[in-house]
Formats: structure tokens, C-alpha cells, sequence
């Protein structure tokens, strides 16, 4: 943070945190910049409710996802409503995305991840492309 400080801004760039980056990760982030700049500014994405963090963060990109291809749905005539959809990832958004899906009527087939060794997998169900877990 102490080189990373000069760089972001609440107008300048916001960076948020990734897989295996959470709330506590991005909260002692938050501190170091409050600590180094003396503000108390929306410089990182991802904190928690004590650090002026959203009530909705984890959601809100997978919920947009959703509500966005809504939009897109309906200028085709579409909707969601008995819709099979396949979902790429297994992170917030994806799993918020599958949430949303799910409460607009649609049908989610397929959840897919790949794992360390190259393979794709089901993220619910483990199965592991070409057999196996």
C-alpha cells in the first residue's frame, strides 16, 4: 500500500479485491492508505460496513450481471421466466448471479469452474468434465 497509495484516488482509480481477497484483506489495506493519506476516502471496493463498505457489495455485481441481461432479454422479447442459463465461475458473482437467475424464473443447467489442474468442473455438483470428481 505504501507504493500503491500514490496511485489510487477516489477520483483516480479504485482497485477492489479478487479471489482470496476479502473484506479483512481490503480492510487492512483501507487503514494502511487512512493511515499514510490522513482521509478517510472510498479509495478500494470491497470493505466492510465499519469502513464505509455497501450493505450489498458480495451481490451487487452478480445481481447487475443479471438485471443487465434482463434489459438485453426484453429488447429481444425475452425474459428469464423458464430460461436455461449456464453460469461461468464460482465466486460472488457468479453465485449471486445464479441467485438472481433462480429468482426471475430461470432454469440455471450448468455452473462451470476450472480447477488448478486445466479441468473444468460443476462448482455444485463436483463433477469433473469427462468423468470423475
Amino acid at each position: 500500500m505504501a507504493e500503491l497509495a500514490r496511485h489510487i484516488g477516489p477520483n483516480t482509480d479504485v482497485p477492489a479485491g479478487d479471489i482470496g481477497v476479502g473484506a479483512r484483506e481490503i480492510g487492512y489495506l483501507f487503514g494502511y492508505y487512512k493511515k499514510i493519506r490522513n482521509e478517510f476516502s472510498g479509495i478500494l471496493t470491497g470493505k466492510g460496513m465499519e469502513y464505509g463498505g455497501s450493505l450489498i457489495r458480495p451481490e451487487a455485481t452478480g445481481y447487475g450481471l443479471v438485471y443487465f441481461t434482463r434489459e438485453m432479454l426484453k429488447t429481444r422479447g425475452l425474459s428469464f421466466l423458464n430460461m436455461k442459463v449456464i453460469v461461468s465461475g464460482s465466486g460472488n458473482v457468479a453465485q449471486f448471479a445464479t441467485e438472481k437467475v433462480l429468482d426471475m424464473g430461470g432454469i440455471p443447467v450448468c455452473d462451470l469452474d476450472v480447477r488448478s489442474d486445466g479441468r473444468a468442473c460443476g462448482v455444485l455438483t463436483g463433477r469433473v468434465a469427462g468423468g470423475g470428481r
